[in-house]
């Protein structure tokens, strides 16, 4: 019987947020897997974004501003039979949390990564996020952004991560499905999920997303899909990416951008170098006796280190 993973504490976003259309589709997607409550777990940053693990009824941690991916990371190191979710604005995974991000695609330990991307902070009254294009000017900035914006799709491919997507908050029905196949993918995945943002920003809204807004799925011939069967067709589904993350305007394409299942998890890299590891998970391990001694013996282990 699929659960029922939502909570029952108030919702606080503002009313149009796209927050509540993610949270839905994080919560279907879950429900849809039928996955077990007790094997989830759920790492948020600072920012409206941070509020996610208080609405979703799996172990949650609310960390700090910019660590939510190390956090995970580690969760997912310590026991790599869960299945760990990070949820994070733009401004908290692109700007103050960019270099552990980009550290977690060079490892691809298996962790999913959303990004909610509404180009403000909104949590501090709407400043300018990473993902904000030069010369934009919302209702909360006195003048036009001075910044150039970045790319989180290109981030992403560049980074390592084996899984890119976008999705939209106010299309539930693709968003997820991707989120989905991001969960069952061995890999770390990121998906970079565009959403207005009602009170601080009147430039990107709901009605100029679904002007723009076109699927990738829709076109027959697009294949982001990477195995170990066709491994040599992997440079070429990397570059249609790139070059198709560079789409931004008129049209804004969403779905899968890249997945490759061929590329080895951390975790599997781990268990080379150390044996028995994905059977007894450093969470499984017993380190301490009933008295709370430690079962290890520290002059036993260091006796060839003892000087004197």
């Amino acid at each position: 019987m699929a659960h029922n993973f939502k909570t029952d504490l108030t919702v606080d976003w503002c009313p149009g947020c796209g927050d509540f259309g993610i949270v839905t589709s994080i919560t279907s997607a879950m429900s849809e897997l039928n996955l077990d409550p007790l094997g989830v777990v759920m790492v948020s940053g600072i920012g409206c974004s941070g509020k996610t693990p208080h609405y979703i009824n799996v172990a949650g941690m609310h960390t700090l501003h910019g660590r939510a991916v190390p956090y995970a990371t580690g969760v997912k190191l310590a026991n790599p039979k869960l299945k760990v979710l990070v949820t994070g604005g733009d401004g908290d995974l692109m700007g103050i949390g960019a270099g552990h991000l980009v550290a977690e695609g060079r490892r691809n330990s298996g962790i999913t990564i959303m990004i909610y991307d509404n180009e403000v902070y909104g949590l501090t009254k709407g400043q300018a996020a990473p993902t904000m294009p030069i010369g934009e000017q919302t209702k909360s900035l006195s003048k036009p952004n001075i910044f150039t914006r970045l790319n989180p799709i290109s981030l992403a491919l560049s980074a390592g991560y084996s899984f890119v997507a976008r999705g939209f908050s106010f299309d539930m029905k693709q968003l997820k499905e991707i989120i989905k196949k991001a969960i069952n993918h061995p890999g770390s995945a990121v998906i970079d999920i565009l959403q207005p943002c009602p009170t601080y920003n009147n430039v990107n809204t709901m009605e100029w997303y679904k002007e723009r807004v076109y699927k990738l799925e829709d076109d027959k011939d697009w294949n982001p899909v990477v195995s170990k069967e066709n491994i040599s067709e992997a440079d070429a589904k990397f570059t249609q990416a790139m070059l198709k993350a560079q789409e931004w305007g008129d049209r804004i394409p969403t779905g899968i951008f890249y997945q490759n299942s061929a590329i080895e998890p951390f975790t599997a890299r781990i268990n080379r170098n150390v044996p028995n590891y994905l059977d007894i998970t450093p969470s499984e391990q017993v380190i301490a006796t009933e008295a709370g001694f430690t079962v290890v013996d520290p002059e036993k282990t260091f006796a060839d280190k003892i000087i004197g």
